[in-house]
């Protein structure tokens, strides 16, 4: 029996200009319980600046950007980061997330030299990563805004 195609998982395709409102849109649809307001201006500055390099992944179903995420690399090569993933608000709980972090670590496996990998997110996703092998390193209370503590998390390659 096949999958509902409301339920398939898209396979990631490189951040393209021309998805900047609708990352935007994503954004938008997941504050505050996510992200906090004032965290939009960065987002957008940080869209301003990708290339179409598969560093920052767009997932669609039926021409519909439904999640976004990134990884970064530092200088030296050692050190990556994920960074702004999200996933539509209406599509939480359908695999998107898993399927979004999976496509970063993949990425992140093609990066000779890279020993480890950071992030920053809220106590709402702190346990998700956690069961990818993250695993936190320090919680900021308020680190975002009233309410929205930050957890910065590794994973050792």
């Amino acid at each position: 029996m096949s999958e509902h195609p409301d339920r398939a998982i898209p396979s990631p395709r490189p951040y393209e200009p021309q998805d900047r409102d609708a990352c935007l849109a994503l954004f938008d649809g997941n504050v505050p319980r996510f992200f906090a307001l004032s965290e939009r201006a960065d987002f957008a500055r940080f869209l301003e600046r990708q290339r179409s390099d598969g560093t920052y992944l767009i997932l669609e179903r039926e021409g519909r950007v439904v999640a976004c995420g990134g990884l970064g690399v530092s200088a030296d090569g050692a050190m990556g980061e994920l960074c702004w993933g999200m996933v539509d608000r209406t599509c939480h709980g359908q695999g998107l997330g898993r399927a979004l972090t999976e496509a970063r670590l993949r990425v992140a496996a093609t990066k000779p030299g890279l020993r480890r990998i950071r992030l920053d997110t809220s106590q709402h996703t702190q346990g998700f990563y956690a069961r990818f092998g993250f695993r936190t390193l320090s919680v900021t209370p308020d680190g975002y805004g009233p309410g929205l503590d930050r957890w910065d998390m590794v994973l050792d390659l």
